[in-house]
């Protein structure tokens, strides 16, 4: 979305304005408090108040109208609710006669008022406030005598769309989330992704598919499956409002963190989008939207999860053959994989498009005839996977790490059938002025149009590498050798060599080799006595970044490090001549 201030201010100002708002909400945090709560501890004050106060400004210009009407109607119908919803122009409403301004005015009844206040709210703004857990807050705020403070310090942002675009609010809550995860040492990563890096999975997402979006009447169903605060799917929707205006886009998400959800869900509310369908819990275990499909989904997961606790229940769905994790399922230890086969179950009939964050262990993890093998076995050999996309290192705020993203559909165009694009963007970064965390580079505007040029160009560079799915798959043989005892070979009844388990070996030989071939060309001629054993043959599938996208460094000249030798040891000597005197 592009709002006047992005328009005006030049790139980045909009980020940079946010975490002025921020910086400002975390001062107010550490100076009201300090010595009341831990600082790990500020995020379950002020995400709720933040959310009030954004809450407050949207509904303040027909607030009194809706305080008439709610007066004039709450002894006449039985639910007054569609009523005020009209008088109110938006989908939730609040009939107290409170908000945060008018609370501020009231000092003596501040408490009283408060709950007032949160009880006039509309039942679908009353569940956000309940996971924020609001009344543990309150009592806390009430017994330091903090609560008054607080609300006149909120009252003074202006926190209205007008002021404060969606796309600055996300700013502002992943600097917020961002601060807090360090304070209390969570993985931010659970929370959001930056922005920048959501723009270059949408525009991947629909780079080749703008002319299907652009038919009158159109409706879309976008999906997250951890869906955080709910960035991914704004921008997504953003996106889609710029190609088609006049588009039906229906968002739908489900998160299990309790401050995520109700951020997403207030955020979801602000926009006029139908909040309920932000469901809470885990998508493997409760999943809130069982049965329905999307069109387009997008998703961060958590990198590196465990599901142990959800173990019996994935174990018994991965034995029903059509289950979502019939596939197969990943070690316990890391559940990413998982997200991806749960949103493949997803997937329309017509086609439906697959945006999703990973780290380098689901390309390569996992033996043959392991469940992250068998799961790359089964989603490339369907003809699913499109593209992967090498991101720079330093992206997050919780992490350095290597991070890729995954282009995964069930309809690719007919130039992509049967092949799998592979996109080298690790130097395609600017670098921060000032970090973030652990978030160092950002990808700038220039960048994200760069790598979508790459992709939709589909032709082999330095950067792009097209192979046939076959080329990611390989058997993996058992290679044995005889057992010698006594200088003389072991044999069975039969007169067969018996195999030395301790010299047992394997082989990846790959799918679009002839395994005869290359056991005649590769084992033979170093141990002649070797045979196979074909009954123990697995077929695996890996994607390997680094060997299809080495470039051999030569080594440096003698004479090279020869120079630097000779000019540190001078360095050195005349170290030692002014220690020595």
């Amino acid at each position: 979305m592009s709002s006047s201030l992005e328009i005006i201010l030049p790139k980045l100002t909009v980020q940079a304005f946010s975490q002025d708002r921020a910086s400002f909400i975390w001062q107010v945090a550490d100076d009201i408090l300090r010595d009341a709560f831990k600082r790990h501890e500020y995020g379950d004050v002020i995400l709720p108040f933040v959310v009030l106060r954004r809450l407050d400004c949207v509904l303040e210009p027909r607030k009194d109208a809706v305080i008439k009407a709610y007066k004039n109607f709450k002894d006449k119908l039985s639910d007054p609710s569609p009523v005020l919803l009209s008088e109110s122009g938006l989908n939730f409403f609040n009939t107290s006669d409170y908000d945060l301004q008018r609370l501020s005015q009231d000092a003596r009844n501040i408490e009283i008022n408060f709950t007032s206040y949160i009880n006039g709210f509309s039942k679908n703004v009353y569940d956000i406030v309940e996971n924020f857990q609001i009344d543990k807050v309150l009592a806390r705020l009430s017994k330091g005598n903090l609560l008054l403070m607080l609300i006149k310090k909120f009252t003074e942002i202006d926190l209205h769309p007008d002021k404060v675009s969606n796309h600055e609010m996300g700013y502002i809550f992943e600097e917020l989330l961002r601060r807090f995860s360090e304070m209390s040492n969570e993985t931010a990563g659970e929370h959001y992704t930056p922005r920048e890096v959501i723009r270059l999975m949408v525009n991947l997402l629909f780079a080749e598919h703008q002319g299907d979006l652009k038919d009158k009447g159109i409706v879309r169903c976008v999906y997250d499956p951890a869906c955080g605060t709910g960035g991914m799917l704004t921008i997504a929707k953003e996106h889609i409002l710029s190609i088609n205006p006049k588009a039906g886009i229906f968002l739908y998400g489900q998160e299990l963190n309790p401050q995520s959800y109700a951020i997403a869900k207030a955020d979801l509310l602000i926009m006029g989008e139908d909040a309920e369908n932000i469901r809470f819990g885990s998508s493997f275990t409760e999943d809130g939207l069982r049965g329905k499909r999307f069109d387009f989904m997008l998703s961060n997961p958590p990198f590196g999860v465990s599901w142990k606790n959800a173990k019996d229940f994935i174990e018994k769905e991965s034995q029903d053959p059509y289950g979502r994790f019939s596939a197969g399922i990943p070690r316990v230890s890391d559940g990413a994989l998982m997200f991806l086969q749960h949103m493949i179950s997803k997937v329309e009939a017509r086609g439906s498009r697959i945006a999703i964050i990973f780290n380098g262990s689901p390309l390569f993890t996992g033996d043959a005839g392991s469940g992250e093998s068998n799961i790359r076995r089964w989603i490339i050999q369907s003809d699913w996977l499109e593209a992967v996309i090498a991101m720079p290192t330093e992206l997050f705020y919780n992490t350095g790490i290597a991070t890729y993203i995954w282009i995964v559909t069930n309809r690719k165009p007919e130039h992509r059938r049967g092949k799998v694009q592979l996109i080298n963007a690790v130097d395609f970064y600017e670098k921060m002025r000032k970090s973030l965390g652990n978030k160092r580079n950002y990808i700038s505007d220039e960048h994200i149009q760069r790598i979508t040029e790459i992709y939709t160009k589909f032709r082999q560079d330095k950067h792009c590498k097209i192979f046939n799915n076959s080329e990611f798959g390989y058997t993996k043989v058992t290679v044995e050798r005889p057992l010698i005892e006594g200088g003389k070979v072991v044999r069975d009844k039969p007169g067969n060599p018996k195999p030395d388990s301790s010299l047992r070996d394997y082989e990846k030989v790959p799918l679009t080799d002839s395994i005869d071939e290359y056991f005649r060309r590769e084992v033979l001629p170093h141990v002649p006595d070797a045979w196979m054993d074909r009954s123990k043959d697995k077929v695996g599938y890996e994607i390997s970044f680094t060997k299809y996208f080495y470039e051999y460094k030569p080594l440096r000249s003698l004479a090279d490090i020869k120079g630097d030798i000779l000019k540190l040891e001078a360095e050195t000597e005349g170290m030692l001549k002014e220690i020595l005197e």
